[in-house]
């Protein structure tokens, strides 16, 4: 029997205020896929991540995870079957890095030996093993290792989805290439589907393997198509 797409949106719809966000959008990522949504600032990019773990509802149309829609989720276990990266990253401050690590294994019940094994892996993973960073504090590391324990604490109760909002923004170019190799590198072993949102072009064709753009006007849509690019089109404009 054929596995559900990872995440398809249905004809999705979402108004704030009078103004429309998201207009009709229909939008398929299959297991294991890496998509990045590119648009201006307002456009609907950080919307659709939203919806996707519940922190939105939409107006019309809608959503589901691995083949059921967000409104049967628990919100609670849906959020944590996905995980979220920030470009603010929002480490805790009073935490080592293993500490914010282990927040959400610890959150579903794992038990110690399960969560230090989890957190030793994924400081490899990321490129922060071997040494003492286990036992560091956010302040004590640069941003792009800040930013690694961001993916590390994403993947950390190992979810199929991955939503990712403007996690390299915030760094310097040559840091964000490295965080693109990385996350590359981890995707390669751990396969999941990934939902990127970015407002460089460049960063969508490192990281996607299809990309999509935003529309600039609820009236039109476009599509490209070119392997391994796919635009598909949506939105609204601000």
């Amino acid at each position: 029997m054929t596995e559900p797409a990872a995440i398809v949106f249905e004809r999705v719809s979402v108004a704030r205020g009078g103004r429309p966000i998201l207009n009709g959008v229909d939008l398929t990522l299959e297991r294991g896929e890496t998509v990045a949504l590119v648009g201006r600032s307002g456009a609907g990019k950080s919307t659709i991540l939203k919806l996707v773990n519940r922190l939105l509802t939409p107006d019309a149309g809608r959503i589901l995870v691995s083949g059921r829609p967000t409104t049967e989720w628990d919100p609670y276990d849906l959020r944590r079957n996905v995980g979220y990266v920030l470009q603010e990253i929002a480490l805790f401050p009073h935490m080592s890095i293993a500490e914010n690590i282990a927040v959400v294994p610890r959150l579903r019940g794992w038990d110690e030996g399960k969560v230090t094994a989890r957190v030793r892996e994924l400081l490899e993973l990321t490129g922060l093993g071997g040494s003492d960073f286990a036992i560091r504090r956010p302040h004590e590391l640069s941003g792009g290792q800040r930013q690694r324990v961001g993916v590390a604490r994403a993947l950390a109760a190992d979810p199929p989805i991955l939503l990712m909002d403007e996690p390299f923004g915030a760094l310097d170019p040559m840091t964000r290439r490295e965080m693109h190799e990385q996350l590359r590198r981890i995707q390669e072993q751990v396969r999941k589907t990934i939902l990127i949102v970015t407002h460089d072009m460049g960063e969508a064709f490192a990281m996607g393997s299809r990309w999509s753009e935003s529309a600039t006007s609820s009236r039109q849509r476009r599509a490209r198509r070119g392997s391994p690019w796919t635009a598909w089109c949506s939105i609204t404009s601000v």
